[in-house]
């Protein structure tokens, strides 16, 4: 590929925050989206922008009790938008961002801080019921329906005697009919483990050797397929997901990223093999991963393992000396995309040329 027809990241609008911001989501079908953090007074801040003429316009700015570490409209529907969020006082809450005053749903989920946030069956994406799934520092991992109140759905935490781990990353796949669904849940020492919500089992675990910092599925309503895991030294491992090896688990290739822990990693809405990572030298990597010619052979036994692809590097950008803590492609306009980083600021991108991959 030559110069000319690389996909080129394009910083489109910068906006300096005053607070310490952790996530940001785009809201979908629009042209707005939020940024959650922590002011310096140490309550939480969620605010609403809308990008109008080339900048950005604050429609809202909703200050609470406890400052907010992560959020997700991936169990709503279209129609509310409600946003959940994860706090540092280990609470869920779900907010209607119209009337933000109170929450619509409220539950105490962990006894620390939750750390990372998911959901599914909402949005029209992934078949079954509305559910969200959070990690924090207790060291479990649990999935909740919005339309329950109180108890969790499932609750995957250390067995008795078991240390418990800082669950840094979960993260929703599988969903690709209403019986089947899975939850994957990366932790501070390497642990990466598969949660059959169908089966409510244990179904893979590995270790790659560093803390994981953000896993994500290719696609979370489609038959497992790629999973990515990023991690702190610098390093992310592509895992294929279609064939289950009963030893050897899955088949995966690695690649080093960055020079400093990678923060993030997300794939593009419109091309599930394009992916973009971010790192904490305030870096943003785009890659590309290339299947093999055959995605699994048989063993020395004639038991079926997967054949792992490989990944190219297609573009990268430095936008800050800080890491970039959050990142998120718009659903609905191919190539926009939002990050934040610790400099308390948050940017609008636009990745050029993506339809020539």
């Amino acid at each position: 590929m030559s110069a000319f027809e690389k996909p080129q990241i394009i910083s489109h609008i910068q906006k300096s925050l005053n607070y310490t911001v952790f996530d940001c989501k785009w809201m979908p079908c629009s042209a707005k989206f939020v940024t959650m953090g922590n002011f310096a007074r140490g309550t939480g801040v969620i605010q609403l922008y809308e990008i109008q003429q080339g900048d950005l316009k604050l429609l809202r700015e909703i200050e609470k009790a406890k400052p907010i570490k992560c959020g997700t409209f991936g169990a709503t529907s279209l129609q509310q938008r409600y946003l959940a969020t994860g706090d540092f006082a280990g609470n869920l809450h779900i907010w209607n961002l119209e009337a933000p005053e109170v929450p619509v749903y409220s539950v105490k989920g962990h006894k620390e801080i939750i750390n990372t946030i998911d959901g599914v069956g909402g949005l029209g994406i992934g078949e079954g019921a509305p559910e969200i799934v959070t990690g924090s520092r207790d060291g479990t991992v649990k999935v909740w329906d919005p339309r329950q109140k109180d108890d969790p759905v499932a609750n995957m935490e250390p067995v008795q005697g078991e240390n418990k781990r800082d669950c840094w990353t979960v993260a929703f796949g599988n969903a690709y009919n209403q019986e089947e669904r899975v939850v994957c849940a990366g932790y501070d020492n390497g642990d990466i483990k598969l949660f059959d919500l169908r089966n409510m089992s244990l179904r893979w675990e590995t270790n790659i050797k560093n803390g994981v910092c953000s896993l994500e599925f290719d696609r979370k309503d489609i038959s497992m397929n790629k999973l990515v895991a990023t991690s702190l030294e610098g390093k992310f491992h592509v895992f294929d997901m279609r064939t289950q090896h009963p030893t050897k688990g899955f088949a995966s290739v690695s690649e080093k990223a960055h020079k400093s822990t990678v923060w993030q990693v997300r794939h593009l809405p419109q091309n599930r093999e394009v992916f973009l990572t971010a790192g904490g030298a305030g870096s943003l990597h785009l890659w590309k991963y290339e299947y093999p010619i055959q995605r699994s052979k048989k063993d020395s036994e004639g038991v079926e393992m997967g054949v792992a692809g490989s990944v190219s590097l297609l573009q990268n950008v430095t936008l800050s000396t800080q890491p970039v803590s959050s990142l998120d492609w718009s659903p609905d306009k191919r190539g926009l995309c939002i990050c934040s980083s610790f400099d308390q600021m948050v940017r609008v991108l636009i990745v050029t040329k993506l339809h020539k991959i």
